[in-house]
């Protein structure tokens, strides 16, 4: 009984997976779960993934859902309100894939009105680099102006798979202690009123 209790006590920190189809966001997620590359993976549905992970020294839980791609805006409206950050994935071998990132975000800014919500822009398929399409310094420059991190993965080889994930969840623990700071300012003080 105890160990239940201890179960749902972990901070637990919710990602959602964007991007277009075909850009490796289920080989990425797949490669971190379970250090599984899966060339091929039927896309028509979301998934769901929760893991038990240790984020700077301290047990957490990581909820993922890996978005199909395809969804009406309905669908994907109600997954980005549950989300507590985003990772915008593009494959550097299709530059229009770079191009509908834009497309995501400005629809996830749309949703929950928050310019500050956690995002991390992701180049997948770095190992393909002769079929590459975007050079990194056009997203870089992309992620600058969105003021997030870009980071290039390969899900094939773990390239940079786990600094993703621990990149978005640092900013989803930092913001929300930053909320719950400015929600409960200062216990401890006191008032006098004269």
């Amino acid at each position: 009984m105890a160990k239940t209790k201890a179960k749902q006590t972990l901070p637990l920190h919710k990602v959602i997976m964007v991007g277009s189809g075909g850009v490796g966001k289920s080989a990425l997620t797949l490669q971190y779960m379970y250090g599984d590359f899966v060339e091929e993976y039927d896309p028509t549905k979301a998934d769901s993934y929760r893991k038990k992970v240790v984020l700077d020294n301290q047990d957490c839980q990581i909820d993922i859902l890996d978005t199909a791609g395809q969804e009406e805006y309905a669908i994907r409206d109600n997954y980005y309100r549950s989300g507590e950050g985003f990772m915008c994935v593009f494959s550097v071998c299709e530059h229009e894939s770079l191009e509908h990132t834009q497309e995501f975000r400005d629809q996830i800014l749309r949703v929950l009105d928050d310019e500050t919500v956690p995002f991390v822009l992701v180049g997948n398929k770095v190992d393909l680099a002769h079929l590459r399409k975007v050079p990194g310094s056009e997203a870089s420059a992309l992620a600058s102006e969105w003021n997030c991190p870009y980071i290039e993965t390969s899900a094939k080889t773990r390239q940079n798979v786990e600094q993703v994930y621990t990149t978005l969840m640092r900013q989803i623990r930092d913001r929300k202690a930053k909320q719950q700071t400015t929600a409960n300012p200062d216990k401890d003080s006191c008032c006098i009123i004269l």
